[in-house]
């Protein structure tokens, strides 16, 4: 991977600098600080996976969101460098954005503290997610498959019908936001039920009620019918990843949401 990068950085014709490296899960993703020729400060992300499976909506996610969404009125840092090899069966693609210089409001996509968010970044966020659910996209980030099979499995209730579906960064925790608001990992966006970011957002905060209360009043919806499905998809989706040995600390809050939402289905 490291090599790797480095050759990317040199065909991208960008300087990766000394410090900073970042790995993704299972060492899947390789980040790091760079410049371009031109000095301007970016991210360099080379991502791997076999070649029969190098395509679909978490490879082009990046590349997606820049031709369809483009900067989101700055909240979305831009690509501009793409590339592409593959070798003994493995492709990579590193993905050359332009660098956030402020640092994640965790470290941790679930939050550990309570954080002090001024009102204009909630305002901010809101106006974002609105503006991203109106973008027309063919790309699906939650399938309703997945939703009939792991809701009941997981929350206890069959999947309630989504009223409405929108587009949705899905992947909106706390790792991937800032202050002024950015809106980092664009791999994973898509159609999904109405008010699904904000329904992730708030699963991430549960262990910190003044900052989960926060999520609540800038999302009225949610805790309403129109976002039970969002809700109910995931919770289910979380506690998947409790039973597979993840995110242990959400355990008791997601049982507990999860009582929630079996109470208010009709």
């Amino acid at each position: 991977m490291r090599a790797h990068h480095r050759r990317a950085a040199k065909a991208l014709t960008a300087t990766v600098e000394e410090g900073g490296e970042f790995w993704g899960w299972a060492g899947r993703t390789l980040g790091a600080p760079a410049r371009t020729a031109a000095g301007v400060p970016a991210w360099l992300r080379l991502v791997a996976a076999p070649e029969d499976k190098a395509s679909g909506k978490l490879w082009e996610g990046a590349w997606a969101a820049q031709h369809t969404l483009g900067g989101l009125d700055g909240r979305r840092p831009a690509l501009i460098g793409l590339h592409d090899v593959t070798e003994d069966g493995i492709a990579y693609r590193a993905e050359l954005s332009i660098r956030v210089g402020e640092p994640v409001l965790s470290s941790d996509p679930i939050l550990h503290e309570d954080l002090d968010l001024p009102g204009q970044w909630w305002t901010d966020l809101a106006e974002t997610l609105q503006k991203l659910a109106a973008a027309a996209t063919d790309r699906t980030a939650v399938r309703t498959q997945y939703m009939q099979r792991a809701i009941p499995q997981f929350v206890g209730i069959p999947a309630p019908e989504a009223p409405c579906w929108s587009t949705a960064h899905a992947d909106l925790h706390w790792a991937n936001l800032t202050n002024p608001l950015r809106i980092l990992d664009w791999e994973g966006w898509g159609a999904a039920p109405v008010g699904f970011d904000a329904a992730m957002l708030y699963a991430y905060s549960l262990g910190c009620p003044a900052t989960a209360a926060r999520v609540r009043e800038t999302f009225p919806a949610l805790g309403g019918p129109d976002a039970l499905a969002a809700e109910a998809t995931v919770c289910a989706m979380l506690l998947q990843t409790v039973d597979r040995g993840d995110n242990l600390v959400l355990s008791d809050p997601l049982q507990q949401w999860a009582r929630e939402i079996r109470d208010r289905c009709p």
